[in-house]
């Protein structure tokens, strides 16, 4: 009978039986698919991938003592088929590799482009602007002054320097739509 099928209280059992059966054959399951891969991490995978097969099927596992051949060929069978797909993923970069590196450094070349291509436009918008709005625009967001420290400097009023900043962002603003 499937787990899916089972009642409650014989499923109450079954989970007991199978954390007794997980606890004394986890390890011998880990090893011998060490032993096989030479990867901690792998044989990990493996026998938490086999105990999750078995926990489905309690006919298989439940009330055996003969399960260790079974176990055994189970973690083999899925070994093989784990190192057929590591070698097929292996095959796959090596072949793709080339295809993806272009095409990456593709998407930087026109990532690049599109941000030199913008600072251009950045540029032209804040040479195009009236002298004081460009000067005020430069001080503010090159030079790190604040709206203070400008009308200061160029003896306007905070107003005026956030008026001119607010229309300066008008104007960038025309570049993005």
């Amino acid at each position: 009978m499937k787990i899916q099928n089972m009642p409650e209280d014989n499923l109450k059992v079954v989970n007991e039986d199978f954390k007794y059966f997980f606890l004394h054959n986890f390890s011998k399951v880990k090893n011998f698919a060490l032993k096989i891969l030479k990867s901690e991490e792998d044989a990990e995978d493996i026998a938490q991938d086999i105990f999750v097969k078995l926990w489905s099927l309690p006919e298989v596992w439940r009330g055996k003592n003969d399960i260790d051949g079974y176990m055994f060929i189970m973690v083999r069978n899925h070994i093989f088929d784990f190192i057929k797909q590591k070698e097929i993923r292996k095959n796959y970069r090596e072949e793709f590799s080339p295809e993806i590196e272009t095409l990456k450094s593709d998407l930087n070349i026109e990532e690049e482009f599109f941000a030199k291509e913008l600072k251009l436009a950045v540029k032209v918008i804040i040479h195009q602007m009236p002298e004081r709005r460009r000067e005020v625009y430069l001080m503010s967001r090159i030079k790190g002054k604040s709206n203070k420290e400008i009308a200061e400097l160029l003896n306007l009023s905070v107003r005026t320097v956030e008026r001119h900043l607010y229309l300066a962002q008008l104007e960038l603003k025309k570049i993005f739509s």
